[in-house]
């Protein structure tokens, strides 16, 4: 029978920021991570709360967002399995600066930054890991700041639509979360997301039923965005 320590080094191990690191190096980690398993709907931190550690997701989805004291939220960024936030407080000793809410049935390993602060003494290539990940997280954050600042609603709809997606005509996805949260994440309103779809259905590049979108002309639709 697989232990409850032998799973979550298994789920360390299929984890992009861990791959690569010995059984023995997992091993480590895994004794100092914790499984958190929340709910749909379920807030797993608010901001001004200590950052003692990184998350990682093993399935689900969470939301990263600020919330204003009339209750308005703004989705900052959206995690699914396979993805870690947190190193950044982690390392700067702060306390989160954001909340975050579970947007399905989620799991999550929480690795403590002792264990994580050691393994960086003694592992160079972990180190080299950690700070990949920041490198990454960064530049996605400018590619935000540059889509925000000098491209237009619809070609942030589209860059979304298209992202991680088969351009092909025909080919039929589904939206990983609500619109309203999408809608907040492309720093758009609700309102303007849904005239967006609607307007790129009525030229015929996309057909929209609820959550499902069906794309009909990539060949345009790629030529919205540039």
């Amino acid at each position: 029978m697989t232990t409850g320590k032998a799973r979550t080094q298994d789920f360390l191990a299929r984890l992009p920021l861990f791959s690569g690191l010995s059984e023995s190096e997992l091993d480590t980690l895994a004794s100092g991570t914790t499984e958190v398993q929340i709910a749909r709907g379920e807030v797993l931190f608010r901001r001004g709360e200590p950052c003692v550690g990184l998350h990682a997701v093993v399935y689900g989805q969470i939301k990263l967002m600020f919330v204003s004291p009339g209750g308005d939220e703004k989705v900052v960024r959206i995690i699914g399995p396979g993805d870690s936030f947190g190193e950044a407080l982690m390392f700067m000793e702060r306390n989160y600066i954001v909340s975050a809410q579970a947007l399905a049935d989620t799991m999550l390993l929480h690795v403590s930054k002792d264990v994580i602060f050691n393994g960086i003494e003694r592992q160079p290539g972990f180190a080299r890991k950690m700070l990949a990940s920041l490198s990454q997280r960064l530049h996605s954050l400018m590619g935000d700041v540059e889509a925000y600042s000098l491209r237009s609603g619809t070609q942030r709809v589209i860059g979304y639509l298209l992202k991680d997606q088969q351009c092909e005509d025909g080919h039929k996805f589904r939206l990983s979360t609500s619109k309203t949260v999408i809608a907040s994440r492309l720093n758009l309103t609700p309102e303007h997301f849904s005239r967006i779809l609607h307007d790129l259905a009525a030229h015929g590049l996309i057909q929209v039923n609820g959550r499902e979108i069906t794309i009909l002309n990539a060949a345009k639709l790629g030529a919205f965005q540039d």
